[in-house]
């Protein structure tokens, strides 16, 4: 009897203690790490380098619209973000294995590693050598064709494209359907491409200082993960209520089965 009152009590301890807390699902709490009495944070975004496999949206405008006409595709109707999606992958230019695009008139354009604005100075630049006079007023644009992220692990798990220029880990959680109430926010993994291959990062989204964090704003291609709380592994419940109620199914199940053996 006393070996079962001891289990008894090993096991309500530990389910007690495994219930989630605030504290593992509250974001950005000010933990001591930032100091700031203005609570001022200065966020950590640098411009964005252009990778493979990117599809870069380019116009261009001139006085002469008959001018431009063979660089800027036809656009269909439609407003859906599907529709839209799938026009830039089919008019947009990508970034083929060796980092260049095909444009007309000028040809492969090497834009790998550079940045939006690089591109657009070069494109304008190319253009003005090669077709248009300096009176032809040429405005450029070079936008990315959708930010595309992934999202798995324990958050709404698929693959999201959100047509800003800039976006946060937060705010493309909360896209995803955010983390679940078992999901590890202290310790969410970013896989980011590089030119020489992936890199894995961490970031602690439980902590305020994670804005100033250079992983902080995500980037094309990211693929954000998202690791369940050991909680969960354990298979505790995620709170009082649930534990208590598996405390007593456990209970009812070793009372019953110590009397069952004891009258044996």
């Amino acid at each position: 009897m006393k070996q079962l009152i001891l289990f008894i009590c090993l096991a309500i301890s530990i389910f007690l203690s495994s219930c989630i807390t605030n504290k593992d699902i509250v974001y950005l709490q000010d933990k001591g790490t930032v100091v700031n009495d203005s609570l001022l944070i200065k966020e950590t975004s640098k411009p964005y380098r252009v990778q493979v496999n990117d599809i870069l949206s380019i116009k261009v405008k001139a006085l002469d619209a008959e001018l431009t006409a063979i660089f800027n595709p036809v656009e269909t109707s439609g407003n859906s973000s599907s529709q839209g999606g799938a026009q830039l992958y089919f008019n947009g230019f990508t970034v083929d294995l060796h980092g260049a695009i095909k444009f007309p008139i000028l040809g492969e354009i090497n834009v790998l590693g550079f940045t939006i604005q690089d591109i657009e100075n070069k494109v304008k630049t190319e253009l003005l050598k090669q077709y248009f006079k300096d009176t032809a007023e040429l405005f450029v644009t070079v936008k990315l064709a959708g930010l595309r992220y992934t999202t798995i692990g324990e958050v709404g798990t698929g693959v999201f494209t959100l047509y800003q220029d800039r976006v946060n880990i937060i705010e493309a959680l909360a896209n995803a359907g955010d983390i679940k109430s078992t999901g590890d926010r202290t310790d969410v993994l970013v896989i980011r491409q590089y030119p020489q291959g992936q890199k894995i990062h961490h970031i602690d989204l439980t902590d305020l200082a994670a804005m100033q964090s250079p992983f902080y704003y995500i980037q094309p291609n990211d693929m954000i993960l998202v690791k369940p709380l050991k909680r969960k592994v354990l298979g505790a419940g995620e709170t009082a209520t649930q534990n208590l109620t598996t405390i007593a199914s456990i209970l009812s199940v070793l009372v019953t089965t110590y009397f069952l053996t004891k009258n044996l």
